[in-house]
């Protein structure tokens, strides 16, 4: 496929699901409608998922490694570096099975019972897991099904949970069937993903593994031999430790512009229903701009065909008695049945100081932002989380320096690599302290995400290198791109390829895809992706790989990725504003959603963030991936 960078199609994955990764590795011993609302203060960036590891001891774990030793031998060294590879704290927890009894036929009844917790998802304990696992003692029986279930039951009631597991053969219990279990936990109202990896297993245990793993939306891998496993395992419970739930202050948008509830700046919380549009009213000062963004994260839904795989949003800015402005933006994406959320934004600034009209449509004010879930794909839940992101900029009395400077440039850097794990939301994004080289590995069905700061004056360039990995062919063929983001969580440009195992850059046709120097008057510029550069904060660089072309390859591999990054240019001054209102540390709408009022200031401080999250949804079409848009 070729490698393209239009900003048209823009995908923000994010899963608000339960995670199990299964780690069968080794056994172990013991608001109201028209209600003002105000937005709190956002949530500090980077909470972990909280995970269960649940090691296998079954008998047959002391079996060779075809590396060398017994496959216990390779599980504990695997395990060892999944621990020292984990962030401190980290609410990471453990379980074993079969560790309790023998596996004779007289002990079957116990075995497969014989699921034990040693820990739950506490504050990572280096110390006590891993002397754990240094007394493991494999013996008996494989009871997948029912540790399944243990594990369910050690994780919070509600928000993002995880599991991780590696097997090195099939459940040897069942009845109950592990995927049966999987799908009853998900049809009961606990939203399970699992991701399993196989220890040098066989068709049929490769084919359970999988099927649990489709069951619930998660992914497997194939680890044949030890080394593989020590490779595979930290990344994994990398995977599951992000943060996949979406964030934001509950509101209940109303079902006309008259009912909208007023809120203030900040990121917010709704749902929205299938052909159904939600109202949200904001107060506009004088001068002032207003941004507002929603993103929907549509799940992985199977066997959906391609002419019936559309959704669509919607939004316009009306009047606060419902009055169209004629200022709408519309997003479009197939394929979203491969789990793409999707992302629309609009822009008004119709409130100018001395403007004043019986349409509700000039001047300062109220005006209501009208959201439209359009055209509906198959198979989607009835009603989604719809997060939305609010701002309010004050007008200028000097706008600050004109034009628009050069693009930045990527510069070589000196220094060593520096590991980053990535988020799986914008809120989690993982920060890249200034300019130099950074590594991450991204899983099949990742989209992860990562931000850098950006005063007025300052500009940003980077490209992305995807390492080689084992497995080549058709199957393995997965959709690879990368996006980078304003503030605003408007898009800014993206790159994107086939990615079948050999190395690859984003992008392949120019050193990197860049930003302008960050300038108020950047919003007045003929070009589109330019406009959006015209405010300071967080832009966002996400990198997405997508499932194999087929989901049930074993050796299409997790993705070693390198950023290398240039920030130049010198801090500018930045504008004048006419109010000061606060920034992202102090950002509280007052009681009837306004602002606070201020003395003139050139403070770039004032950008109250978006909170489109969005992490790590799988997705799957690389070949028919479209993504439309309309503004006007």
């Amino acid at each position: 496929m070729p490698n393209v960078s239009e900003p048209t199609m823009r995908t923000v994955p994010l899963l608000c699901r339960l995670t199990l990764v299964l780690l069968l590795v080794a056994g172990l011993v013991p608001a109201a409608a028209g209600a003002a609302v105000a937005a709190p203060a956002p949530e500090p960036p980077g909470e972990l998922a909280p995970t269960m590891v649940v090691l296998d001891g079954s008998g047959s774990m002391t079996g060779p490694d075809p590396s060398g030793g017994t496959k216990i031998d390779a599980a504990r060294q695997a395990v060892h570096a999944l621990v020292d590879g984990t962030a401190d704290g980290a609410p990471l927890g453990l379980a074993v099975y079969g560790t309790g009894t023998g596996n004779a036929p007289e002990e079957r009844d116990r075995g497969c019972q014989d699921v034990s917790v040693v820990r739950g998802p506490l504050a990572l304990d280096r110390g006590e897991l891993l002397g754990a696992v240094d007394r493991v003692t494999p013996r008996g029986y494989t009871p997948i099904g029912r540790s399944l279930q243990v594990a369910a039951e050690q994780l919070p009631s509600e928000g993002p949970r995880s599991v991780v597991l590696v097997s090195d053969g099939e459940d040897t219990c069942a009845p109950p069937e592990p995927c049966e279990v999987a799908r009853t936990l998900a049809e009961s109202g606990v939203d399970l993903v699992v991701h399993t990896v196989g220890f040098g297993v066989d068709d049929p245990a490769r084919e359970q593994l999988g099927c649990i793993a489709r069951t619930t939306g998660g992914t497997y891998t194939d680890a044949p031999e030890g080394s593989d496993l020590q490779r595979v395992l930290p990344r994994v419970a990398a995977t599951a430790l992000r943060n996949y739930e979406p964030t934001g202050a509950p509101i209940t948008g109303g079902p006309d512009a008259v009912a909208a509830p007023t809120a203030g700046p900040g990121d917010y919380l709704d749902t929205i229903g299938q052909r159904e549009t939600r109202f949200y009213a904001l107060d506009v000062p004088a001068g002032a701009t207003a941004r507002f963004s929603a993103t929907v994260a549509y799940p992985r839904v199977p066997d959906v065909d391609t002419i019936d795989d559309f959704n669509s949003l919607i939004l316009r800015t009306l009047g606060a008695t419902g009055r169209d402005c004629l200022r709408s933006s519309t997003e479009q994406q197939n394929r979203s049945s491969d789990g793409a959320p999707l992302t629309v934004a609009t822009v008004w600034d119709g409130a100018e100081p001395t403007a004043t009209g019986p349409d509700g449509c000039t001047g300062p004010g109220r005006y209501v932002f009208s959201l439209e879930w359009g055209r509906v794909s198959a198979g989607v839940p009835a009603r989604l989380p719809v997060e939305l992101s609010l701002a309010v900029e004050p007008g200028v009395t000097d706008p600050g320096p004109p034009g628009v400077l050069p693009a930045a440039e990527l510069t070589p850097g000196g220094t060593e690599p520096v590991p980053v794990p990535a988020g799986a939301t914008f809120g989690s994004a993982a920060e890249l302290a200034g300019p130099g080289a950074y590594t991450d590995v991204v899983r099949r069905g990742e989209f992860v995400f990562y931000r850098v700061r950006l005063e007025w004056g300052q500009s940003l360039a980077y490209r992305v290198t995807l390492a080689e990995t084992p497995g080549r062919g058709p199957a393995n063929v997965s959709f690879a791109r990368t996006v980078l983001y304003a503030p605003s969580r408007e898009e800014i440009g993206q790159v994107f390829t086939s990615y079948n195992g050999a190395a690859s850059v984003l992008p392949h046709d120019r050193p990197a895809l860049s930003t302008h120097p960050v300038r108020y008057l950047n919003r007045e510029s003929t070009d589109v992706a330019v406009r959006p550069q015209s405010v300071p904060g967080w832009f966002y660089i996400g990198v997405q790989v997508s499932p194999p072309r087929d989901e049930r390859s074993a050796s299409a591999a997790p993705v070693p990725v390198r950023l290398d990054l240039s920030v130049g240019g010198a801090v500018e001054p930045g504008p004048a504003y006419a109010v000061a209102t606060p920034g992202p540390a102090a950002g509280q709408a007052d009681a009837d959603g306004r602002a606070d009022d201020g003395g003139d200031t050139r403070d770039g401080a004032w950008f109250l963030p978006f909170a489109v999250a969005a992490g790590a949804i799988p997705v799957i079409g690389v070949f028919a991936w479209l993504r439309w848009r309309r503004r006007r």
